[in-house]
């Protein structure tokens, strides 16, 4: 199952959501860093442009781990992005640049559709990059 996380990152880098979308299961659970769990495909477009409209980011040095039979997958790798918009309760964005390690794990179903994504990076080091 990791040609489905590796569908998922390239279309990440593509900026392509509607193929992102394609990997993931309708009822999808997706965790993030910071915040409440979002429930559904619908839910995680709306994060998506919302990622699209404040950050542009590539990721790097991307690492695919699999374990249980294809069915859970976690990736390590760099965030390279610049912060184009003002978010909520952040920072105000200036086009700061910023690189910043983070991981991932997901949850597949049988058929290979992620079920779960749950998302960590250290938010400090964030801070500190753009306020730089």
């Amino acid at each position: 199952m990791t040609e489905t996380i590796r569908h998922y990152f390239d279309a990440f880098n593509a900026g392509d959501t509607e193929a992102m979308l394609a990997c993931l299961s309708d009822d999808v659970a997706h965790h993030v860093n910071e915040g409440e769990i979002r429930r559904g495909k619908a839910l995680f477009a709306d994060f998506c442009a919302h990622m699209t409209r404040c950050y542009r980011e590539d990721l790097t040095d991307i690492v695919i781990f699999e374990a249980a039979a294809g069915l859970r997958a976690a990736a390590e790798y760099v965030v390279n992005g610049t912060y184009l918009a003002t978010d909520e309760g952040l920072p105000v964005a200036r086009n700061q640049t910023y690189r910043l390690p983070a991981g991932s794990f997901f949850d597949l179903d049988h058929e290979g559709r992620i079920t779960r994504v749950t998302t960590y990076y250290n938010l400090a080091d964030w801070m500190a990059q753009v306020a730089a």
